[in-house]
């Protein structure tokens, strides 16, 4: 009778390690992402409202305060984005109505053609001048507080969107061409919220329908492989990969907030830049929201020598972004004397810091909308049936609550960009040098975070 070998545990190969707190252990919550019903479940209502709210805008009324959709998007919606990009990821792009479009516009008459290189190559840059071209444009024109005006740019975006779609494969549109992507791109990296493929299981697999999809569900839409992920600044949790593994190697789990931020591979310049400028943006739309802004441009107006607005703002916006980036530079230069990098290279790399305190001062300011007026969502859609709010306040808490919280709110994302900026020395720099460029990423932070508080502590005046 043969002799039968039991194998010792120390012969047994070892076993994939997955991660602790993998979302998808829990049998309900992956049986809910690998049906058909994700994410189709918040599209559809999310699309439905969206378009109630851009007719809202269309031909609601005119004046901002009496209009649902004004009220729906930039008390409601816009100062929430930056919260649940936190929380959740590019968890909104999902469920976006944007993406929702254009996959639909694909599925119908899409031609699938592959994405142009010079997108591969500049579309964050594309992304980066759009994002700057709308914020100067609503302030020259006026379009958060005109309803006409966010439905204009609502449906010039959309048929941005469905042209896209028509041309391009899978979310060309979401990747290379949304300023809300890029957005939504630089917060995600410093979300609460993961996916990653397991390396011991990806390696032997030979089939990739994470990213080539399968005959029932498409590949990866945002073009990303969760083979090769390293960041989630393009994973927007479709859910596409997990149905399509093979191999059960697809993790969703939590994680610390920035932690992704504080070992960056190869850091992009143009990532970088829009987290510099997304700064100055924040200090832009606190300016202007000042009771003081207009002492501020008749100030300015007698230094230029004319009362025309589209030239006094510009240069206010110019102003405004330079000054973040002439910091952001000033600091890679003195930072180079002790980590004997190039100024490029420090603003490349260190520029992933600011983005822990680009959140914070993104939420922040929001948080001004969504507390201060935040009864205007209600007031608005009561007037919908006729029930007048009779001029009551908007206000959800007093201004020195709101105030206490932007502190705080400010405190918190410092202390964060300040240990990413330590984390990302220490991981790319001699033990020698990491104690010096850390010192002096940490004044700009701090010079940063000063900037952001004295503008807070100001009186703002509302948008509705």
């Amino acid at each position: 009778m043969a002799e039968i070998k039991i194998p010792l545990k120390q012969d047994l190969p070892p076993s994939p390690v997955k991660k602790e707190n993998d979302l998808l252990k829990n049998k309900k919550f992956k049986n809910f992402i690998k049906s058909k019903t994700y994410p189709a479940v918040f599209q559809i209502p999310i699309a439905l409202i969206f378009a109630f709210i851009v007719l809202e805008l269309i031909i609601g009324p005119g004046e901002a305060h009496d209009n649902f959709g004004t009220a729906g998007t930039w008390v409601l919606w816009w100062p929430l984005l930056p919260i649940l990009l936190l929380l959740f990821g590019r968890f909104w792009c999902i469920v976006c109505p944007f993406g929702y479009l254009n996959d639909v516009v694909q599925k119908f008459v899409g031609n699938n053609k592959p994405v142009p290189k010079f997108l591969k190559k500049y579309g964050i840059w594309i992304i980066d001048i759009t994002f700057l071209m709308i914020t100067w444009s609503d302030h020259v024109w006026g379009i958060v507080e005109n309803p006409r005006g966010s439905g204009v740019l609502l449906f010039m975006i959309t048929t941005a969107v469905i042209f896209s779609g028509a041309l391009f494969e899978r979310r060309t549109w979401c990747r290379y061409l949304c300023f809300l992507g890029g957005l939504s791109g630089n917060y995600s990296r410093a979300g609460m919220v993961e996916l990653r493929g397991t390396p011991e299981i990806c390696k032997k697999c030979t089939t990739a329908s994470c990213y080539k999809g399968t005959s029932e569900v498409p590949g990866c839409p945002m073009f990303e492989f969760p083979r090769t992920m390293d960041d989630s600044a393009e994973c927007n949790l479709c859910g596409n990969c997990v149905k399509n593994c093979p191999n059960d190697s697809i993790t969703i789990s939590t994680r610390i907030p920035t932690k992704e931020l504080w070992n960056i591979k190869k850091p992009k310049i143009e990532v970088a830049f829009l987290a510099i400028v997304i700064m100055g943006i924040v200090f832009v739309q606190n300016i202007t929201m000042l009771e003081i802004w207009d002492e501020i441009l008749n100030s300015l107006e007698n230094i230029l020598g004319t009362t025309n607005y589209y030239i006094t703002f510009t240069v206010t916006f110019l102003i405004a972004m330079a000054i973040p980036v002439a910091l952001l530079l000033l600091t890679g230069l003195i930072a180079k004397k002790f980590n004997k990098t190039s100024v490029k290279e420090n603003f490349a790399r260190f520029g992933y810091a600011i983005i822990p305190l680009d959140l914070a001062g993104h939420i922040a300011h929001n948080l001004f909308h969504l507390l201060a007026e935040g009864k205007s969502v209600g007031y608005t859609f009561m007037e919908l049936f006729g029930i007048s709010s009779n001029g009551a306040s908007t206000a959800l808490v007093s201004s020195p609550t709101i105030q206490m919280l932007q502190y705080i709110i400010i405190t918190i994302g410092t202390v964060g960009s300040i240990y990413t900026a330590y984390r990302l020395a220490r991981s790319s720099q001699i033990k020698s040098t990491v104690l010096g460029t850390t010192v002096v990423y940490t004044i700009l932070m701090i010079l940063l975070a000063v900037a952001n508080i004295l503008l807070f502590s100001l009186p703002m005046a509302m948008r509705m």
